[in-house]
């Protein structure tokens, strides 16, 4: 394969292999399967949040973009409360992900085995099952991330910059979603800069696909300006490691997790064959894109998964040397071993990451290791036992947004929470004097802010499972002492 130089000639797409049509197959029973199962359990806690969102459409949000809470929002206008359709969308874009992670190994040269390799590793990835199952901005950003990968090699294969306009229209569309395209934006940037071709970093077409990217995203960017960039307070809230998955040894450990075990051996594999093949040269700003990417969430403090796109594209890549590593020595002993580990790791993954297990007996240890299958269990339960205690009259005041969602949802009690933008969705009349709070675990903050504060209960989400609400007290709070105006500014949160 001929190197990109500094005036690279465009080398037709026609030599690439096929794209086997077992890859379509493989694409659609991700998709299948994953609507098979959409509907186990509950909704997550960040669904009940988007949904809550979608009531009160905006350019933006104080920890997201608008476009997943519009996805929701055309969901639940479709079928009200239904959670299949709500998770459809992403159940086809895991599908397009198998695709996608197929067609990079076609970019490269992959023919059949690496095509089908790269399909099959990702549809039974615990990554695909993951982002796959819930409605989630991860969902989104993942398959964002996928085509401008795919789109940024063709490129550096053929030279042809003009996709480079399709891919500042991906990227537009992305950063509507999840501000996380403008980390792969930076690694692409220093991907070239360290192993070129750097011409394209000035070339008309790439500054012309940044000026759609940044034409499509200036709304969400002068709602931040509005608002006073509350995105950044959330992002300091994550590089605390307060939050789910977040924190350096859990970024790392991510790493070799996200996708599977074997499937990091294979990505691992595309990753070293970047660096190097003398043919792959041309791909190898892919590969420090990796590099800086990394380097970059661990001196930020970010979480681990926020490559899981990268990790799935180096499979992809990976799954050509792998193949040629199955077809040579021992090769019935390499392909069987090689087989039943991917059908091992399928096993594993779809037990952690999918609803298989029932709702009354959710082991623990696939909620220490799956966090969101826990926050998609009891939500109705939950808010049944908060309307138990609640007196007529009374507010609902909760500590998150989930909890907010959830009464939202299942619930006519007026429900407010100083959490994300479910503040910005109005505070609490003046006249109310009577408030259940949930969540608090330490009633001294609530003393703070009442007058009378009294435990009248604990949230039972009507099953065994270590989860975030399970447990957690609920206050009845008498006397505010001030008017909620005055109140709400601090009881706001991110």
């Amino acid at each position: 394969m001929t190197q990109v130089t500094e005036e690279p000639q465009i080398r037709s797409s026609a030599k690439l292999p096929r794209l086997d049509r077992w890859v379509w197959v493989i694409a659609g029973a991700t998709t299948v399967v994953l609507l098979a199962v959409a509907g186990r359990y509950g909704y997550h806690r960040d669904e009940l949040y988007f949904l809550l969102c979608a009531q009160h459409l905006d350019w933006g949000f104080v920890d997201q973009p608008p476009l997943t809470p519009a996805i929701a929002w055309v969901a639940d206008a479709i079928a009200p409360g239904n959670l299949t359709v709500l998770r459809t969308p992403s159940a086809l874009i895991s599908g397009a992900c198998v695709l996608l992670v197929a067609l990079t190994a076609r970019e490269v040269g992959g023919g059949r085995g690496a095509q089908l390799l790269a399909a099959v590793l990702v549809a039974t990835s615990s990554a695909a099952f993951a982002f796959g199952h819930l409605l989630s901005t991860t969902t989104v950003d993942v398959l964002v991330w996928l085509v401008i990968i795919w789109l940024a090699v063709r490129v550096l294969r053929t030279g042809d910059t003009r996709w480079a306009l399709l891919i500042g229209g991906v990227a537009g569309i992305g950063l509507l979603n999840k501000y996380l395209v403008g980390l792969l934006a930076v690694g692409l940037v220093g991907g070239l800069l360290i192993a070129g071709p750097r011409r394209l970093l000035r070339d008309r077409w790439v500054l012309g696909g940044v000026a759609i990217a940044v034409l499509l995203v200036a709304p969400n960017i002068a709602w931040q300006i509005a608002n006073g960039f509350p995105q950044l307070d959330v992002a300091g809230e994550i590089a605390s490691g307060d939050s789910s998955y977040a924190g350096r040894p859990a970024a790392l450990a991510l790493q070799l997790v996200i996708v599977s075990p074997i499937a990091t051996v294979v990505w691992v594999a595309g990753l070293v064959a970047l660096f190097r093949r003398p043919e792959w040269r041309p791909y190898r700003a892919l590969a420090w894109a990796w590099v800086v990417i990394v380097v970059l969430v661990l001196i930020g403090g970010g979480k681990g998964y926020y490559d899981a796109a990268l990790l799935l594209a180096l499979t992809g890549v990976g799954a050509v040397p792998v193949v040629g590593w199955l077809t040579r020595g021992r090769v019935v002993l390499r392909r069987g071993v090689f087989a039943a580990a991917v059908v091992l790791c399928a096993v594993m993954d779809a037990a952690l990451m999918l609803p298989l297990w029932p709702a009354s007996s959710l082991p623990d240890a696939v909620v220490a290791i799956n966090y969101d299958a826990g926050e998609t269990v009891g939500w109705p339960a939950m808010v049944a036992s908060v309307e138990r205690v609640t007196p007529p009259g009374a507010v609902v005041l909760t500590s998150n947004y989930g909890e907010a969602g959830a009464i939202a949802r299942y619930s006519s009690v007026p429900v407010y929470s100083g959490h994300m933008s479910v503040a910005d969705f109005g505070r609490p009349p003046e006249s109310a004097d009577v408030v259940v709070a949930v969540g608090v675990e330490d009633p001294a903050y609530l003393r703070r802010f009442f007058g009378d504060v009294d435990r009248v209960g604990s949230v039972d989400v009507g099953v065994e499972v270590d989860n975030e609400e399970n447990g957690t007290p609920i206050y009845l709070c008498r006397d505010p002492r001030e008017p909620w105006s005055s109140l709400w500014p601090d009881l706001r949160r991110v």
